[in-house]
């Protein structure tokens, strides 16, 4: 422990040299606008700075892609809660719980609720990633495509608690946003699978597309209905950053430290992220936490739910690819790319050649939760403000956004159409109370589930039990067809403990 606090301070001392402090700072913005922009996804970040790191010593090119990597997780939050606009997917289960607090007037409450789960997560996941690295990345080596299926699965499967209404509706949500995720070139067999003779569907719906339309673009096309004469947003304008109390937070430890081991084991899993970190860890909270039946009216355990898992994912994501050089998400697999162009192999000798080097970078990104805490604080207040604008001035500015956003995807007008197109999808079917959340979940995480699954059946001879036979997997399975079918038999088994009841009464 003595060797690990003097490896620190050293490495501390390294990050706040000035350049490396500028270096951090830079990163941290991008990462925040990259975090914020719809069309600019978080890997698009990292891969977007790239090329600036070439002249940099390898210490300070991670330090910067690191930074805009921690940022992105969090940068989201604001437009996601303000305004019902996911810049990342990441964000999608934040915006359940965020906007309809920012809706009551509560936006300076869930700003600071997020902010106290990426801080917190961030810093948990900090010190797992000091303190058990190589053991952890060591479990993490041994799993396969069973594991990643089984993961993906158990996202999926919270499809039946993220509907607030009909399970059945749920269903039929899902299995449309697993269709749009079919469209394209199949990435196992390379089949090409609904695309009608078009260039364009040939390479697949994007899911930033869907996304935003079904969301944001369905959001205006709803006010626009009504003329925007609903229930106002309260001015807050004037309001400070609302942290949460410490017997607030003392209510939500239970949540934290579940979403944050989540985030973190997620994180260090090779090709999971920080999506299916927040997906899982909000789906868990719904199904199993103290205020499941309030979850989507906007309480702070879904906030702290999936913020918290989200940024925890960054430190576990950290732990295979600098301990065994394994990338445990996209943007760490881009910055594994850059530790390769500066002639570096991560791996276990890299803590005997380079072991200044990795505690500066341990110590950057503890510098970099601070500084973007501090930042983000401090932005609270200018971006509420926009709040006070006339909800049809606000309205225009978020379809421009959305606008921009999806024509930059893939610089193709036609992404534009797909996006007003889901638009009228998602408002369609929030008009006829289906949920909007298990299409996009479905989009998303669609991709993962298939190629896991097919990846598996190829390797292991079409035979489908090995889901349950390797145990890792097999836990996860048996958690998630528990859950599942807890969900879908508790109507039927509350009406059969009321029966007796009601024929009493009769």
């Amino acid at each position: 422990m003595v060797e690990i606090l003097q490896n620190l301070g050293a490495g501390l001392w390294q990050a706040l040299s000035p350049l490396n402090l500028i270096l951090l700072f830079i990163g941290l913005i991008a990462g925040l606008i990259v975090g914020v922009l719809p069309g600019l996804t978080l890997v698009m970040g990292v891969v977007l700075l790239l090329p600036f790191t070439y002249p940099m010593a390898t210490t300070q090119a991670i330090v910067l892609l690191t930074a805009v990597y921690l940022a992105g997780t969090y940068g989201g939050a604001f437009t996601s809660i303000l305004f019902k606009i996911p810049g990342e997917p990441i964000h999608v289960p934040l915006l359940w719980e965020g906007y309809p607090m920012a809706r009551r007037g509560e936006a300076a409450q869930a700003l600071g609720w997020t902010l106290f789960a990426a801080l917190g997560g961030g810093l948990f996941s900090w010190l797992l990633m000091v303190l058990i690295s190589q053991p952890f990345a060591r479990v993490a080596l041994s799993f396969s495509t069973p594991e990643y299926f089984a993961i993906v699965f158990l996202g999926l499967t919270s499809v039946v608690v993220l509907g607030t209404g009909s399970v059945q509706r749920a269903v039929v949500s899902l299995l449309l946003g697993l269709l749009v995720a079919t469209v394209g070139v199949d990435d196992v067999y390379g089949a090409e699978r609904f695309a009608f003779g078009s260039p364009l569907l040939r390479n697949g719906i994007d899911y930033l597309t869907v996304m935003v339309g079904a969301y944001a673009v369905a959001e205006v096309l709803a006010r626009l209905e009504e003329g925007f004469s609903s229930a106002t947003l309260q001015k807050v304008g004037g309001v400070k950053t609302a942290l949460p109390t410490l017997g607030q937070m003392r209510r939500v430890l239970s949540t934290f430290f579940r979403s944050s081991i989540i985030g973190a084991i997620i994180g260090a899993v090779p090709g999971a992220g920080a999506t299916v970190a927040s997906f899982v860890s909000y789906g868990v909270e719904k199904q199993y936490g103290k205020r499941r039946k309030e979850m989507g009216k906007g309480v702070p355990e879904g906030i702290v739910a999936s913020q918290g898992a989200a940024t925890a994912s960054v430190g576990g994501a950290l732990i295979p690819l600098l301990t065994l050089g394994i990338p445990g998400s996209g943007a760490t697999a881009v910055i594994l790319g850059a530790f390769l162009l500066h002639g570096v192999q991560p791996g276990p000798q890299v803590f005997q050649t380079s072991l200044d080097s990795i505690y500066t970078i341990y110590a950057s990104v503890l510098v970099g939760l601070f500084l973007m805490s501090l930042i983000g604080y401090l932005a609270v207040k200018p971006l509420v403000r926009v709040m006070d604008f006339p909800e049809a001035v606000t309205s225009a500015f978020i379809m421009v956004l959305c606008f921009i956003g999806a024509f930059t995807i893939r610089n193709n007008i036609t992404d534009v159409w797909m996006m007003v197109g889901f638009g009228v999808i998602g408002y369609i079917m929030e008009r006829y109370n289906y949920p909007v959340a298990p299409l996009v979940l479905g989009t998303i995480l669609g991709p993962l589930a298939e190629r896991a699954f097919m990846t598996t059946m190829i390797s292991y001879a079409n035979d489908w039990t090995v889901f349950f036979r390797r145990p890792v997997s097999g836990v996860v399975m048996v958690i998630a067809i528990i859950g599942l079918l807890y969900t879908l038999l508790s109507p039927w088994l509350q009406k059969r403990k009321e029966s007796p009841l009601l024929n009493k009464n009769c």
